[in-house]
């Protein structure tokens, strides 16, 4: 029994059933029938199957010629209507139908004999499953059911639809396995089922669809092998195969595919060694119009096949995250068009190779967690508009950097570096940079004041170093600073920060370091208060908690724990609204807890424990939501899971 839960289309039952002479002529305006009694009540009926339509276009249908309507056309030989065009469309025989409309399909549809286009795209609310009646439609050329929420199977005799040559189902919920009959579709040139839940293993048939230029499976829960019968499509220039749990090798065959301009076969299970490109397959010729190629996230193995220098047309090479290894091949410096290199996550190992400045239209870079070593090539600064270079979690040696005038990011956290933060050159002139970590390695001696230079950096990460010093005042001046991360370093000095920073930061860690004395106050205006996470934690720190915090309306995350911080808590803190997380445990507070505490509503983690506090606990949520942990080690506290308050 079909489902009849296909929103969108009600009843366009009849339009195109027969061509008898009824309608309207185009060229005398002369009516023969002012509509053929049959289209005007499909399309009455349609009309009234439309729950909402925000383009307003069918208050327009009324009177009794539809040839007449808004977006119907009718044919001037037979006066039977051969278009419904909502929004307008050039295709002949075609029925487009406005996104906002919600209504239902019908089997009925099937009547629609001399449909070429059928185009429901996009229509979110389309729903239910394909009826089998759709397959009655043989004239059909083109099929655009994406972008709604079908389910259900393809319909097993979808392969009678032989005239298709477009088939568009991306974008829903469909399950089942792909219809072998599915290979009679000789003339077929596109078939896109994108974003669904398709299973079972790549049919044959398929691959009997030598017309398919693309194929699109991705994203779906496709298994198994992809068969080595995959090399039979030549004229395929789209091969999508991504986010499945495909597994085995990959094919060699592929490179057969010499009209291949896109080949993503990334986020499944495959194994094995990287096919070489060209290959025999191919008379040792290199896939000539390759665009992008995406390997990521699979279980590759073996060494990146110096080959791919022959890939010159290439412009996006994803490999990273599988388990390669072996030098980057000086090959890639052929690579003159690729904007996009991402090698990390592999166990690659040598130097970067210094062909890499040849790589001219290199916006990416991208070779995280590998093992990498050696010093920066001094030809990295010949690569004209550099933005990306992430080097992180390798080996290298660094003293200095080479110059990268337009490097927007600079990753190069977890080296081991050695000795005073390496000088990046000509930082008065690089306005660009955005992003700097250098984290995780053993940096020593002060943070130097002219990091305080590249006034458009956004994000500073210093974090788990042996720095010591202060905070340079020419970083905490930088107007764009929106991220500083010091933390798990040996700075000293004063933590009274708040008069410099900027309205743009939001994350401030300057947890467990050596810093001394007050918290100090915000400063004049907007200075800190649209920070939304503060760490001061594990640091020296003295003196109470100021009021100024309780302007901070942006925070969600205080952490002042293990300090010597007293004095009372303050009671504008319970106005700050958006905290889900206050630890002040292991230091000295005194006297009672705040019952403004109480109007924090978002609260997910709370610590007041091991301080000096007394009276009793504010009874209500969210406090009481919180374990005994929480309050344990203030001798005079009482109340709630502690003991008893003592009644005067």
């Amino acid at each position: 029994m079909v489902c009849r839960s296909l929103f969108v289309l009600l009843f366009l039952l009849q339009l195109l059933l027969s061509f008898e002479s009824y309608g309207v002529s185009e060229d005398t305006g002369s009516h023969i029938k002012a509509c053929h009694e049959m289209d005007l009540k499909g399309l009455t009926e349609f009309k009234a199957g439309i729950k909402f339509d925000s383009s307003d276009r069918l208050k327009a249908w009324t009177g009794l010629d539809c040839c007449k309507w808004i977006g119907i056309v009718c044919n001037n030989e037979t006066g039977r209507v051969s278009q419904v065009n909502l929004p307008q469309t050039n295709n002949v025989h075609t029925a487009t139908f406005f996104t906002s409309m919600v209504g239902e399909i019908t089997p009925s549809i099937a009547l629609l004999t001399n449909l070429e286009v059928l185009d429901l795209s996009s229509s979110i609310n389309l729903g239910g499953n394909i009826p089998q009646e759709i397959c009655k439609l043989s004239s059909l050329r083109k099929l655009d059911l994406g972008n709604n929420r079908l389910t259900g199977p393809i319909p097993e005799n979808f392969g009678k639809l032989t005239k298709l040559e477009e088939v568009y189902l991306n974008t829903n919920s469909l399950s089942g396995t792909l219809p072998t009959s599915i290979g009679n579709l000789k003339k077929l040139k596109k078939l896109v089922l994108h974003a669904n839940k398709i299973s079972g293993e790549l049919p044959d048939a398929v691959f009997e669809l030598t017309n398919l230029e693309t194929l699109d499976l991705g994203e779906n829960v496709l298994s198994g092998p992809i068969p080595n019968e995959i090399g039979n499509l030549r004229a395929i220039k789209e091969l999508d195969l991504s986010n499945n749990i495909l597994s085995g090798k990959i094919p060699i065959s592929i490179a057969n595919l010499t009209a291949l301009t896109l080949l993503y076969l990334g986020f499944n299970h495959l194994e094995g060694n990287i096919p070489t490109f060209p290959s025999f397959y191919n008379n040792n010729k290199p896939l000539p119009s390759l665009h992008y190629l995406h390997l990521n996230n699979n279980q590759l193995n073996g060494q990146i096949p110096s080959t791919f220098g022959s890939l010159t047309s290439l412009k996006r090479l994803h490999l990273d995250n599988n388990k390669l290894h072996g030098p980057i091949p000086s090959s890639f410096g052929n690579l003159s068009s690729v904007t996009d290199l991402y090698l990390g996550g592999n166990s690659l190992s040598g130097n970067l190779p210094g062909s890499i400045g040849q790589m001219k239209e290199l916006l990416v870079l991208s070779v995280p967690h590998n093992s990498i070593k050696g010093p920066l090539p001094k030809e990295i600064s010949l690569i004209p508009d550099l933005e990306i270079l992430d080097l992180s979690f390798n080996a290298l040696n660094i003293s200095s950097i080479p110059e990268m005038k337009s490097i927007r990011r600079l990753n190069l956290a977890g080296n081991n570096f050695n000795g005073p933060i390496p000088e990046i050159v000509n930082p008065v002139g690089n306005y660009l940079l955005g992003n700097l970590d250098l984290s995780v390695n053993n940096l020593t001696g002060p943070i130097p004041e002219w990091l305080g230079s590249f006034r458009n950096l956004y994000s500073l990460n210093l974090s788990r170093n042996s720095l010591d010093s202060g905070i340079p005042a020419s970083v905490l001046r930088l107007n764009s600073l929106g991220e500083l991360d010091l933390h798990s370093n040996r700075l000293t000095g004063s933590i009274d920060v708040f008069q410099e920073l900027n309205d743009k930061m939001w994350n401030l860690d300057l947890s467990d370091n050596q810093f001394s004395g007050g918290i100090g106050t915000l400063g004049k205006g907007s200075s800190g208060k649209n920070i939304r996470n503060l760490n001061l934690s594990r640091n020296k720190l003295s003196g109470g908690v100021p009021d100024s915090i309780g302007i901070m309306k942006s925070l969600e995350r205080l952490d002042l724990s293990y300090n010597q911080l007293g004095s009372r808590l303050p009671q504008v803190l319970g106005n700050v609204s958006k905290l889900v997380s206050v630890l002040l445990e292991k230091n000295q507070f005194t006297g009672e807890v705040p019952k403004s505490f109480l109007n924090l509503n978002r609260l997910q983690e709370f610590d007041l424990s091991y301080n000096q506090l007394e009276g009793e606990i504010p009874f209500g949520k969210p406090l009481n939501h919180f374990p005994i942990s929480a309050f344990v080690g203030n001798k005079d506290l009482c109340g709630y899971r502690l003991i008893p308050c003592k009644k005067s």
